[in-house]
């Protein structure tokens, strides 16, 4: 799907507030609120939008501390791994990745016995190498639309 100028303006607006209504977004791009819904309607089954949530604070659920966590996967296990990583709470973000290792995870988790714990699980199926994010320099930055 190729975008044009107005539905550029129309993600802006989504981007801004996923909560505000079509007919405020059509108030703010210059057309009609069945037009926005059409639009936003054509972009979700393009893929252009994948979808819509909510953002939560782990700190404040109870997770105090914030990881990296590399796999390099013994031969034979990342398949078993890749099949069982989604069952894990802790896992916000996942990657298959070239070079040494073949996954990296950002995970949250309540405490150092929690990570314990966690790497315990994790090394059934490869050596891991842990790193404790210590601060977030960037925030979760979004796509715009080109």
């Amino acid at each position: 799907m190729k975008l044009d100028a107005l539905n550029r303006r129309i993600l802006k607006c989504l981007q801004t507030n996923a909560r505000q209504s079509n007919a405020e977004i059509g108030r703010q791009v210059g057309i009609s609120s069945p037009a926005v819904n059409e639009r936003i309607k054509k972009m979700e089954d393009a893929g252009v939008i994948k979808g819509y949530f909510t953002v939560v604070s782990p700190f404040e659920c109870g997770y105090q501390l914030n990881a990296i966590i590399t796999l390099r996967a013994f031969m034979g296990k990342l398949k078993p791994f890749l099949s069982h990583v989604q069952t894990y709470d802790e896992v916000l973000n996942c990657y298959r990745i070239t070079g040494n290792e073949n996954i990296v995870m950002e995970v949250v988790l309540k405490n150092q016995k929690h990570l314990e714990s966690f790497i315990d699980q994790l090394i059934t199926y490869g050596e891991t190498k842990t790193q404790i994010v210590l601060s977030q320099v960037v925030e979760n930055k979004e796509v715009k639309p080109v």
